[in-house]
C-alpha cells in the first residue's frame, strides 16, 4: 500500500513538473490524428515487464522529441531530447506496475519552434515473466568464406549491456558456430569451432573439453548440437557443408549439405553412439533436438540427391524417433510428424517448447539453410493435435528463420531480415496459451537508429540464457590454438 502511494505521488509530481515548465515542454501544440513514424515501430507489441526500455527514434525531421508514457494502471515517465531515451529504473518501475495492462505513449515533436502531437500508441505488458536473464547470439559480418571479426555474445535483456563470451580476436581465423546451452542453463554449453584450429568445445560447470573436430570414421564435423535434458548426452548432426553463389541479384548465396547424419555423444566417456535409423545412406538427417522429457528425438530428414545439381530437390520433413535416456540408443522406427515435401516445401530448425506443447520450425522452398531464403517463414506444430500452421502474426515478407524458446515457454526469439533485407536482426514475441503469438518487437537498443544503421554484423543463432555464460577466455583460446584435442570413440 505504501509503495502504491509513493508511485502515485511520484506520478502527480511529474505531472506538476511538466505543467510548471521544469522541462523543455511542448507549447501551443497542434494535435494530429495519426500515429508518428518511429523506429522501431512498437505500436501494439507485447512485452515482458523485465525488458529493457523501448527507446525509439523519430523518422521525420525534428529538433526535439518529447515523450510521455502513462500506465493504464498508474504511473508516468517522461523523456525529452533527440530521441526517446528512457531511464532504465523508471522504465522498469512503470512496466512492473502495469503488468496485465498497457503503456500509453504520447509523442510530440518540435520543428522550427512549432510543436506537433501525434495520436497515442500503446504497448501491452504481459503478465508472463521473461523468465531468463538474457540472450546469447553470434554476431558475424557478411564475409561469406573469409572470417572477419566475429564472436559469441550475451546481452542482458533488462538493459543494453552486451558482453563477449568469446571473440575470434583471441583465436585469429576461427569461426565460432552454433552454440547451445541445456534448456537455457549455461552450466552446460557447447559450440563448434571452424577454421585452422577446428574443434568442438563442451563446457560443463566451469570445466571444458575440446574434441577433435572430426572422427576418422565419420564424414563430417559435429555441427548442430542439442543437449539431452539429463545432461548426459548431446545430439549432434555431422555435416559436409558447402556454399555457392548466385549470378542474380535476388539471391546471393546457397548453403547445402552433401551429406549429413545424426550421432549421440556422451561427454563423460567421450563416446559417440551410432544409431542406424538416423544415419541412413539414402537420406540426409539434420537438426536434432530432444523432447522436454528426453524420450523423443526430433529431427529433419530429406531424400538424398546428387548435389549441387539437384539442390532445389532437397525437401526436409519433420521426423521423430523414440530415445532411451539411459543408453543413448534410439527406440523403434522413425515417424514423420509433418510432411513438408508433399507441400513442395522444406522444414528445418525444429525447436520444441520446454512445456512440451509445441514445436517451432522454419519452412522454406528447399534446402536446410533458410536464413538466405526470402520466403522462409516461422511455423508452429501443436504436438497435442498434430496440426501445424504458419505464424502469420509474426512472419514478414523477408526471411524469418532461426529461433529458440525461453525456459518458461512464454517467449520466443527469432532472426529476421525484415527491414533492409541484408542483415538479420533479433525479434522477440510473446506466446499465448493457445499457441497464438503477440506482435513481435525488435531487440531494444539505447539509440536504435544509430545502432542498427551503423552495425556491420548480422545476429545469428540466438538463444535465451538463464544467467551470464562464464568462460575463461584466455584458457579456452590457448587450448584452441594448441591443437590438443580429445579423440572421440565410436560405441
Amino acid at each position: 500500500m505504501k509503495k502504491n502511494i509513493i508511485l502515485y505521488s511520484a506520478a502527480i509530481l511529474l505531472e506538476l513538473l511538466l505543467l510548471a515548465g521544469c522541462v523543455d515542454r511542448p507549447e501551443n501544440v497542434v494535435k494530429v490524428n495519426w500515429l508518428p513514424q518511429l523506429f522501431p515501430n512498437y505500436d501494439g507489441v507485447t512485452i515482458p515487464a523485465e525488458i529493457a526500455p523501448l527507446n525509439f527514434n523519430y523518422s521525420g525531421d525534428c529538433q526535439t522529441m518529447d515523450v510521455v508514457v502513462r500506465g493504464s494502471k498508474g504511473g508516468i515517465i517522461h523523456t525529452n531530447g533527440d530521441y526517446a531515451d528512457f531511464d532504465v529504473d523508471e522504465w522498469h518501475e512503470l512496466a512492473l506496475q502495469n503488468k496485465g495492462g498497457k503503456l500509453i505513449f504520447t509523442v510530440t515533436v518540435e520543428k522550427d519552434g512549432k510543436w506537433k502531437q501525434y495520436k497515442d500508441f500503446s504497448v501491452i505488458v504481459s503478465t508472463d515473466a521473461l523468465g531468463d536473464w538474457g540472450l546469447t547470439y553470434r554476431l558475424i559480418p557478411p564475409g561469406y568464406e573469409v572470417f572477419g571479426k566475429m564472436g559469441l555474445y550475451q546481452r542482458d535483456l533488462s538493459n543494453f549491456d552486451q558482453t563477449p563470451i568469446i571473440e575470434n580476436t583471441a583465436v585469429p581465423g576461427a569461426c565460432f558456430n552454433c552454440h547451445v546451452s541445456n534448456r537455457t542453463n549455461p552450466n552446460q554449453f557447447t559450440f563448434h569451432i571452424r577454421g585452422g584450429h577446428g574443434a568442438t568445445l563442451i563446457q560443463q560447470y566451469g570445466k571444458f573439453q575440446l574434441l577433435k573436430a572430426k572422427n576418422d570414421s565419420l564424414h563430417g564435423s559435429m555441427v548442430y548440437p542439442y543437449w539431452h535434458p539429463n545432461g548426459k548426452f548431446i545430439a549432434y548432426s555431422t555435416n559436409q557443408t558447402h556454399q555457392s553463389f548466385y549470378a542474380v541479384r535476388s539471391r546471393r548465396v546457397e548453403v547445402f549439405d552433401q551429406s549429413s547424419d545424426i550421432l549421440i555423444y556422451q561427454p563423460d566417456t567421450h563416446q559417440i553412439i551410432l544409431n542406424p535409423v538416423i544415419m541412413t545412406k539414402d537420406h540426409y538427417e539434420n537438426y536434432p533436438v530432444f523432447s522436454p522429457d528426453g524420450r523423443t528425438l526430433y529431427f529433419v530428414s530429406s531424400q538424398a540427391w546428387d548435389i549441387p545439381a539437384h539442390y532445389k530437390d532437397i525437401k526436409y520433413n519433420l521426423c521423430k524417433v523414440g530415445f532411451n535416456p539411459m543408453t543413448g540408443k534410439t527406440i523403434g522406427k522413425v515417424d514423420t510428424i509433418f510432411n513438408a515435401r508433399v507441400m513442395n516445401k522444406s522444414a528445418n530448425h525444429p525447436r520444441p517448447s520446454y512445456d512440451g506443447k509445441f514445436l517451432l520450425f522454419t519452412m522454406s522452398d528447399y534446402g536446410c539453410f533458410p536464413i538466405w531464403h526470402k520466403e522462409a517463414d516461422q511455423w508452429l506444430l501443436d504436438l497435442r493435435t498434430g496440426k501445424a500452421r504458419p505464424l502469420s502474426e509474426i512472419n514478414s515478407s523477408n526471411s524469418d528463420s532461426y529461433h529458440n524458446w525461453s525456459a518458461n515457454s512464454h517467449w520466443i526469439v527469432f532472426t529476421s531480415r525484415r527491414g533492409n533485407g541484408y542483415y538479420t536482426n533479433l525479434y522477440l514475441a510473446h506466446v499465448n496459451a493457445d499457441g497464438t503469438m503477440g506482435k513481435p518487437f525488435l531487440l531494444p537498443q539505447r539509440n536504435p537508429w544509430k545502432y542498427y544503421d551503423e552495425t556491420v554484423n548480422s545476429f545469428n543463432t540466438p538463444d535465451f540464457t538463464s544467467r551470464p555464460v562464464k568462460m575463461n577466455v584466455r584458457e579456452v583460446a590457448n587450448s584452441i590454438i594448441s591443437d590438443n584435442r580429445i579423440p572421440t570413440r565410436i560405441y
